[in-house]
């Protein structure tokens, strides 16, 4: 005799109004759904980085993978490397004119940086 095969489960999505979103999960627990998560936040996964200026973490990944050092950014935008420290680490802002000349020798748009 042939056994019945287990059917994958349902997934369900909704929209609707914010307010009535814990009702809707409570009326649906009680039938027997559970909550899956599919994702996260960057800001669960990093919490580390939630304190930081996120422009300055964006400034660090970039220059990074385009295999810079400060140093070496320093001398292609003219920019000193305390201040290009200063940037990533979020205690100096990254100013209109500094993110476009960081922006053209990373090779990236300006707009990431501000």
């Amino acid at each position: 005799m042939l056994e019945h095969t287990k059917k994958p489960p349902v997934e369900l999505k909704f929209v609707g109004p914010p307010r009535n979103k814990e009702k809707a999960i409570q009326a649906l627990k009680g039938l027997g759904f559970t909550e899956v998560r599919d994702t996260i936040s960057w800001e669960e996964l990093f919490p580390e980085y939630t304190k930081v200026e996120l422009p300055g973490v964006i400034l660090a990944g970039s220059r990074i993978k385009e295999g810079l050092t400060q140093k070496r950014l320093s001398e292609l935008t003219g920019i000193s490397r305390h201040h290009i420290s200063e940037m990533e680490n979020g205690k100096r802002p990254i100013e209109k004119n500094m993110a476009k000349a960081l922006a053209k020798a990373l090779n990236v748009g300006f707009k990431i940086f501000l």
